[in-house]
């Protein structure tokens, strides 16, 4: 699956407000603009605009395709996915700073999935629009206008606005699943960090813990969905063999907690509590076969909301005497 990995470097106009996680923020005000940028009808200032699903473009539409994915994308035909994952993840900045000064800088990474990184340019003038707009509040109550100063992926320029043109690399990197290495056979430990909140269902309803058994339901279906739509298929794994094999691996460490945080969905137009599990889990067992799940998702993320920059993880695997970070 073509992945790309892109750093924004902003700077503030004017003063503003964020809360403490941004990534509703972003997600939320990235849309209006890119639907801006992308639609052939006139978008109207209010939220909503032009009726997507009515449009005979969606389909080709690269809004649609990013951001309504259900009205645009139809999941593999004989494939496990029931809903196709948008192709993309802002990870806001998690400095948890909450005011800015005109002048102040910020950066944030945007994770792009599949042919949809050729549509870079669609994105960078999103972000650009984004700017104008505004984001989180003003004194005077407004959104705080920033510019963009550039556009980077490993450690290369893609494009700063005083020169026009971006520079859309011809080949991004291919994450696939690999082999774990073999002096990681012997892993029998793996401590996995959450960074932002994870939410994922269990029996229908969230759950506030994440025995490895579950991960691994998790890490699965993230893995599956993606390659299936944006790669180059699901991927030929012994789904429900390793199911079972989690089941053995137990969670000696648990310091796991439930946070909550709010965002405003100017869609249904009220606040909505978005909570998960933040916090560190070790596990103990047979890991070292889950390890390749564990590095491909650690680059994209896990569970719902993604693209809000949820389920952001890292994680640490330990060899009886040696440690090493994985991924």
């Amino acid at each position: 699956m073509e992945f790309g990995k892109y750093l924004f470097r902003c700077r503030f106009d004017n003063e503003a407000l964020l809360p403490w996680y941004k990534g509703s923020t972003f997600r939320g005000v990235f849309g209006r603009a890119l639907k801006k940028v992308c639609c052939a009808f006139p978008v109207p200032e209010q939220p909503g605009g032009p009726d997507c699903e009515a449009c005979d473009l969606r389909r080709e539409c690269v809004y649609t395709r990013v951001f309504e994915t259900g009205l645009a994308v139809a999941p593999p035909e004989g494939s496990r996915v029931a809903a196709v994952p948008h192709p993309f993840v802002i990870e806001p900045p998690m400095d948890g700073k909450t005011q800015y000064k005109a002048g102040d800088e910020f950066d944030f990474h945007l994770l792009l999935f599949g042919e949809v990184n050729r549509n870079l340019p669609h994105f960078i003038h999103a972000f650009e629009r984004m700017g104008k707009i505004g984001i989180g509040r003003r004194r005077q109550g407004d959104g705080g206008s920033f510019c963009l100063v550039s556009v980077e992926r490993d450690n290369r320029i893609l494009y700063r606005p005083e020169e026009g043109r971006v520079d859309v690399p011809e080949a991004v990197a291919d994450l696939r699943l690999t082999e774990a290495p073999a002096d990681a056979l012997a892993t029998r430990r793996l401590r996995v960090m959450l960074e932002t909140p994870l939410r994922y269902k269990k029996d229908n309803r969230l759950a506030a813990d994440i025995p490895f058994v579950d991960l691994t339901r998790v890490m699965l279906r993230r893995v599956s969905s993606l390659m299936a739509c944006w790669g180059e298929g699901g991927p030929a794994l012994d789904y429900n063999g390793l199911i079972e094999r989690a089941r053995s691996v137990r969670m000696v460490e648990n310091s796991l907690k439930w946070f909550d945080w709010r965002r405003y969905s100017m869609r249904q137009e009220q606040e909505m509590l978005m909570g998960g599990v933040m916090g560190s889990a070790t596990y103990e067992g047979a890991v070292a076969e889950f390890l390749p799940l564990v590095r491909f998702c650690e680059k994209v993320h896990l569970g719902k909301q993604t693209s809000f920059g949820l389920g952001k993880f890292v994680a640490a695997s330990h060899v009886p005497g040696k440690r090493r970070v994985v991924g």
